[in-house]
């Protein structure tokens, strides 16, 4: 738990989060350093709501039972755990293994939820697996977006959901400045506090800088053979859900987006 997260005293969190290659083993340790304490700060910096936004996420899934969902990111099992209570059979992932760990600690329906740990940029699973594919706050943390999505998008059924939860990047300028300046100063004191390093929890509204928003995952979403794609503003726009389906239609060769 005293891990240092931060590659090297030149980098430090914005050259760490300058490129795939060095924004992913800098996820991989920095979630291995939180992941006892992930719950706390996410209600925390939340003000309570992250439980509330998750169940909305989980109400728009309209989850059937006997279908089967997978809950990308599922940090210590909270989306999965509504999912199977609702008669789903659920696959959390996750990179961390310390936060399954955790999840698996807290499953009381292990007969419908199991745990893997993967990545979300090569998923362990036959393509069209699942009707329903969730995240909370799993599409802004990935190195690169775009392989994340056409993963997605294969482990899928035709007409299957995808629902992600995550911040949201705010149109106005004033108003994205106070959000972000809010999550630095809290942030910043909260891994001061927590850890003796405030680039713990600063590193959400860095990520947040170079997030193409809900808006931007929606258009790509679009482009990678999704169907219906949309964004329900949470909290006045501060965060967003974006719901899409994937096609009943093959994608031509050569829709899907580069990886950048």
């Amino acid at each position: 738990m005293g891990e240092n997260i931060i590659p090297n005293v030149q980098t430090g969190l914005r050259g760490a989060l300058s490129s795939p290659e060095t924004k992913a083993p800098y996820v991989r340790r920095l979630f291995h350093t939180i992941a006892d304490r992930y719950d706390l700060i996410t209600r925390l910096l939340s003000f309570g709501r992250d439980r509330r936004w998750k169940l909305r996420l989980v109400a728009l899934a309209e989850p059937r039972v006997g279908r089967t969902a997978l809950d990308l990111a599922c940090g210590t099992g909270d989306i999965a755990f509504e999912l199977a209570q609702r008669g789903m059979r659920v696959t959390g992932l996750d990179l961390t293994h310390r936060m399954l760990q955790l999840a698996q600690a807290r499953n009381t329906n292990a007969n419908r939820v199991r745990f893997v740990t993967g990545d979300m940029m090569a998923l362990p699973f036959p393509d069209a697996t699942f009707d329903l594919v969730t995240t909370g706050y799993g599409v802004r943390n990935v190195p690169r977006i775009e392989p994340a999505l056409a993963e997605i998008r294969r482990v899928l059924r035709p007409g299957g959901l995808l629902l992600s939860l995550d911040f949201d990047r705010p149109a106005n300028s004033v108003v994205r400045a106070v959000y972000l300046s809010y999550l630095t100063v809290v942030g910043s004191a909260l891994g001061w506090v927590l850890h003796r390093d405030p680039d713990t929890y600063r590193y959400i509204p860095e990520s947040i800088r170079r997030y193409p928003g809900a808006a931007g995952v929606s258009a790509m979403l679009r482009r990678d053979g999704f169907a219906s794609a949309r964004v329900i503003p949470v909290l006045g726009g501060l965060m967003a859900i974006n719901v899409a389906s994937r096609s009943q239609l093959p994608t031509p060769d050569g829709e899907r987006l580069n990886s950048v």
